[in-house]
């Protein structure tokens, strides 16, 4: 893998441990970066914590936004680090009791559709027809239980950990910019007649950033990628998956990941937010493209 083939690093260019100047260490804390030795660093849910940041205080690092207890990708600390995992997974539930009582009107008036009759004689409704609150809508509806089972379990299992490391604006900005991405893809190449629905392309989103995550923690990328490796497979031999949607929020996701866990300390921000703008920007002009070859 990528992460192994570097060699290690000079022993001579490694600093001294903030509180153990005389140990040298190439590890840091995820929180306020500053190298801790392993008599100092404490296990968290997402790399290792200095024991300043861990008991919730504040070092006396070399400047006072380094010793600011933050998260891998520079987010603000939150109480609770799945809470917006919980509310989308709360979202995705509350919309599918509302599928199942309200019935096809109810999901077909949200699902993506590019451009067709719902009903005949009716109509021609869909995205080309200015419907494009669609491609947002179809992120939060599902086909069956065992659709929704399967998506709302990845979605706990791969969003508790990136919510941590990246913070609940960077993470609500890489669920939303996957899943629009996913569906703009979808829009381009599917059937303009072809339904289709589902939280997948966010998902698939959230695999492309656990990715970058891994590698940024320089952890074993084997299960990452062997995961991955089977969801695609699915995706492509699965019948009735819209393989378009995980491909766009896989390639979205992956991009506003490395972005957001790879960006310069100096330019953090700006490079962070601007790939969610530049990600936003494609699926405009993807979503223009198609409009005008369908009208």
């Amino acid at each position: 893998m990528d992460h192994a083939a570097a060699g290690p690093p000079d022993a001579r260019s490694l600093p001294g441990c903030y509180r153990h100047p005389d140990r040298e260490t190439g590890i840091r804390c995820t929180r306020c970066e500053r190298p801790i030795c392993t008599d100092c660093m404490v296990n968290a849910s997402v790399g290792f914590h200095c024991p300043d940041c861990a008991s919730g205080r504040t070092g006396g690092g070399p400047a006072p936004a380094a010793s600011r207890p933050r998260t891998l990708a520079g987010g603000t600390i939150a109480a609770d680090p799945r809470l917006l995992t919980k509310v989308l997974i709360g979202i995705n539930l509350a919309l599918f009791l509302v599928q199942l009582s309200v019935g096809d009107r109810f999901t077909q008036q949200f699902e993506m559709l590019g451009r067709a009759y719902i009903t005949f004689p009716g109509p021609v409704e869909g995205v080309a027809e200015g419907q494009w609150y669609r491609l947002l809508t179809a992120m939060f509806l599902h086909g069956s239980s065992m659709h929704i089972l399967f998506n709302m379990l990845s979605l706990w299992w791969l969003g508790g950990p990136l919510e941590g490391a990246l913070g609940r604006a960077r993470y609500l900005a890489l669920y939303f910019c996957s899943g629009l991405a996913g569906s703009a893809l979808t829009y381009l190449i599917a059937e303009p007649n072809q339904p289709s629905l589902g939280a997948s392309g966010a998902i698939f989103g959230l695999f492309g950033a656990t990715a970058a995550l891994v590698r940024r923690l320089n952890a074993d990328m084997r299960p990452v990628v062997i995961l991955l490796a089977i969801n695609l497979v699915f995706t492509f031999t699965w019948a009735d998956i819209a393989w378009e949607a995980h491909v766009g929020g896989l390639v979205a996701g992956a991009a506003i990941g490395f972005a957001m866990l790879h960006a310069p300390r100096e330019r953090r921000t700006l490079v962070q937010y601007g790939t969610c703008a530049l990600v936003l920007v494609v699926v405009v002009g993807l979503t223009l493209l198609r409009t005008a070859q369908l009208t």
